[in-house]
């Protein structure tokens, strides 16, 4: 096994453990803006810094957390003592990791549809940040569904600078995330919402085979399949699990270590309830199913917090709950009850 290859494999092994999940705290500059709006906390440098600094010092958070997605500004942040907040996690025993796509931009002659883009000099700024600790990446192509939508260019499109992402990474010694996100955002129902991530996972995968990305050695960040958020006929979460599961075993080679789902803009507890109802579906799968969740994951302990550090040991006690919860669903072990305890 060479250097590289060792490499990749101990960062997928550490991101992997049984009972562990992802936390995304990469939010961008303007999306972390509206979260902290929603709780009346002004965004700055210094207020994201002291939320960042909450989550990644919550005690007890590497019992259900293998690993974090950072943000460049955070990867580059100190806390208020002059700690590198990325010597946060690892002080834990968690994988710092980092958002490397520079966000999406309308897909040229394609109305309404996006292609992500920041795939140029993207080898140089993997080897700064791996420089800097991190030692994994996340891309994330947004798909649409909609009149007319997604087309199969953009689909192809999309999953063609996925591909390219996930080699460069690879070739830099990073364990890429790969995440193509099927929205929830229209009335479409749950069996074209299948239709829709089936077809983009096929289009994915034959571009990373192209691309020759060893899947042994990424990680894929996928949405749960689900109807649209406006749609009238709702699905249970046994509805959405086999709809997942079903498109999963058709599109997803059994080489994947692990599937470590999104959640979409799905609340905390339906967030959990439906990787509860994934993990306990009869039948071994031939890959992990675990949680990369961000709002899922923070918003209780965001409320909790409010921007004041005076309630930072109340908001990692939420955070450590929540984080506590999803682990038991990636192990079939998660009950509604548990919301109480």
């Amino acid at each position: 096994m060479s250097t590289s290859t060792q490499e990749l494999a101990e960062t997928v092994a550490g991101l992997t453990v049984p009972g562990k999940g992802i936390l995304a705290a990469d939010e961008s500059d303007g999306t972390i803006t509206k979260r902290f709006k929603e709780v009346e906390v002004v965004s700055t440098a210094e207020t994201r810094r002291d939320y960042r600094e909450m989550l990644f010092s919550t005690p007890g958070l590497s019992d259900f957390i293998s690993g974090a997605i950072l943000f460049e500004e955070t990867l580059k942040q100190k806390s208020a003592t002059g700690v590198p907040l990325l010597e946060l996690l690892k002080a834990q025993g968690m994988v710092p990791g980092i958002k490397v796509d520079n966000g999406t931009v309308p897909l040229a002659r394609f109305s309404g549809e996006t292609v992500t883009q920041g795939v140029d000099g993207l080898a140089q700024r993997l080897g700064e940040y791996k420089q800097r600790g991190a030692r994994f990446a996340k891309w994330r192509a947004v798909i649409y569904i909609g009149a007319g939508t997604p087309t199969p260019q953009a689909i192809a499109a999309n999953a063609h600078i996925l591909a390219c992402y996930a080699a460069i990474c690879q070739e830099q010694g990073m364990v890429p995330i790969v995440e193509p996100e099927v929205l929830m955002d229209g009335d479409h129902t749950l069996a074209v919402s299948a239709r829709v991530t089936e077809e983009v996972l096929h289009a994915v995968f034959h571009a990373l085979h192209q691309q020759r990305v060893a899947l042994e050695h990424l990680i894929l960040k996928p949405n749960m399949v689900e109807p649209g958020r406006t749609c009238p006929e709702r699905a249970t979460p046994q509805q959405v699990a086999q709809a997942t599961l079903t498109c999963l075993r058709r599109t997803v080679p059994a080489a994947v270590p692990s599937i470590n789902f999104l959640s979409g803009g799905q609340g905390e507890a339906t967030a959990t309830t439906n990787l509860q109802a994934l993990n306990a579906t009869i039948g071994k799968q031939p890959w992990a199913l675990s949680f990369s969740f961000g709002r899922a994951l923070q918003a209780s302990a965001l409320r909790a917090w409010r921007g004041d550090t005076a309630n930072t040991s109340v908001a990692q006690q939420v955070l450590r709950k929540r984080s506590r919860l999803n682990s038991a669903a990636g192990q079939g072990k998660y009950s509604a009850a548990m919301e109480d305890e």
